[in-house]
């Protein structure tokens, strides 16, 4: 089984290149808001209980997925690689996929955020992340989420099957062709 995780700020394509990449491989897409919208439609503003249902929720999901017999699946999160706290933010993914022989790939994008900007109301963001239709909520939350989670540091990742891709001026196909090629997927 492979797990590709794409990490990334808000906006810079995880999403999209994830169902990029699902065209071109046999992988599963399980991007954020497959689960965060329900859980906001349903909590609110709660965030106590909204982290807590969403952990459990993926938590969930990863455990039948990794006894389900599927090649592989990607995942996508808002995480700044940078930060050395990055990896034990995946140890419970890494608990639910390691018994069962899992291969793990890890992709950072990075894009400017002038780009991330415009990217943040395109068509298909606004069909698949409820959340983020109302503009200008979503690029004051992108800026701030930029200041308080995303440094300006260069990452220094070194774990095996790491790649990390400006996508400023790339096609999501482009991006996804480029994970599945440096990956052998």
């Amino acid at each position: 089984m492979k797990i590709v995780f794409i990490f990334g700020p808000s906006a810079v394509g995880k999403m999209t290149v994830g169902q990029e990449l699902m065209k071109i491989t046999d992988l599963r897409l399980f991007h954020n808001h497959m689960t965060v919208e329900p859980v906001l439609e349903i909590f609110g503003g709660d965030n106590a209980r909204k982290g807590m249902v969403l952990s459990r929720l993926r938590e969930v999901i990863c455990e039948e997925f990794a006894i389900s017999g599927h090649y592989g699946l990607i995942m996508t999160g808002l995480m700044d690689m940078s930060k050395p706290n990055w990896q034990a933010a995946l140890e419970p993914m890494w608990k639910i996929f390691k018994p069962h022989g899992a291969e793990f790939y890890y992709v950072e994008l990075r894009a400017c955020q002038e780009v991330r900007l415009q990217r943040n109301a395109t068509e298909n963001r606004l069909q698949h992340k409820a959340s983020k239709r109302d503009i200008e909520k979503s690029n004051w939350l992108l800026v701030k989420d930029d200041v308080k989670h995303f440094s300006n540091k260069e990452s220094n990742v070194s774990v095996e099957n790491y790649i990390k891709i400006d996508n400023t001026d790339l096609a999501p196909d482009v991006v996804a062709k480029m994970i599945k090629d440096r990956f052998g997927l």
